[in-house]
């Protein structure tokens, strides 16, 4: 499984992704994430799903950028291309796949900004190669193993979250997920993106460079836990005594 996040503040893109790979019974670190960066342009991609589809499919948006001069003046552009691609995969691969059992699965988050863009962009694609770009009432993509790390996004990232604390939510919410599954882990792969910058900054975080941020934030959820309130629940302890 895969946890990768793309998250647009007003500020810019941030961008997470573990590096987790499993394969029938092996297990080995491989990077999630690409970044593509000439002049005025400049984007990223994370992907979940068959390593064998993802390594294909990039391979041939390689191609197509190359072809293109490495160069589309918007980031949707780009995105429609890397659905072709995704399609042309399908197309190629699908029925081979879904004849040995493996499900045709490769999604992407897709973030950045081109020369023409007014504004950096994220865009989310499905494996039939169409698309969905995020909002500021939502301004995050989760891809892969998502269930436990929404609801600290959901309650705490607004549009107008500054690029640190995105990414300190970011980690938390990843933080969520590594406590609560055995399918990502460490090292996570970190990018950053100011808007109208195009350039893009990236760093790979080990567990050990982040240990005292997580002890610390699991001190501070039991010390909340302790300072709420009881007298909510008083009706009900009042019937056995226990809070007399």
């Amino acid at each position: 499984m895969t946890y990768c996040l793309g998250v647009r503040v007003a500020s810019g893109l941030v961008a997470l992704a573990d590096s987790r790979l499993t394969s029938g019974s092996e297990v080995s670190v491989n990077k999630k994430i690409s970044i593509h960066q000439v002049e005025h342009h400049s984007l990223f991609i994370m992907t979940s799903g068959l390593r064998s589809v993802r390594d294909k499919a990039i391979t041939y948006f390689h191609e197509a950028l190359e072809e293109n001069n490495n160069h589309f003046d918007k980031l949707y552009k780009a995105v429609n291309a890397l659905g072709q691609q995704v399609r042309r995969v399908a197309n190629e691969d699908k029925e081979a796949l879904e004849s040995a059992g493996l499900g045709f699965n490769l999604y992407a988050i897709v973030g950045g900004q081109l020369e023409k863009d007014a504004e950096h962009k994220l865009f989310l694609l499905y494996p039939e190669g169409n698309w969905v770009e995020v909002g500021e009432s939502s301004p995050f993509f989760i891809i892969g193993n998502s269930g436990y790390g929404k609801p600290l996004l959901y309650r705490s990232l607004k549009f107008d979250t500054t690029m640190q604390e995105a990414l300190k939510m970011g980690l938390l919410s990843f933080d969520a997920t590594y406590v609560s599954a055995n399918d990502v882990d460490y090292p996570i792969d970190v990018a950053i993106y100011e808007r109208d910058s195009y350039q893009i900054h990236e760093h790979r975080f080990e567990k050990e460079d982040l240990t005292q941020l997580t002890h610390q934030w699991r001190l501070l959820l039991n010390n909340a836990v302790q300072r709420l309130p009881n007298e909510w629940m008083e009706p009900l302890f009042d019937q056995t005594g226990v809070l007399r």
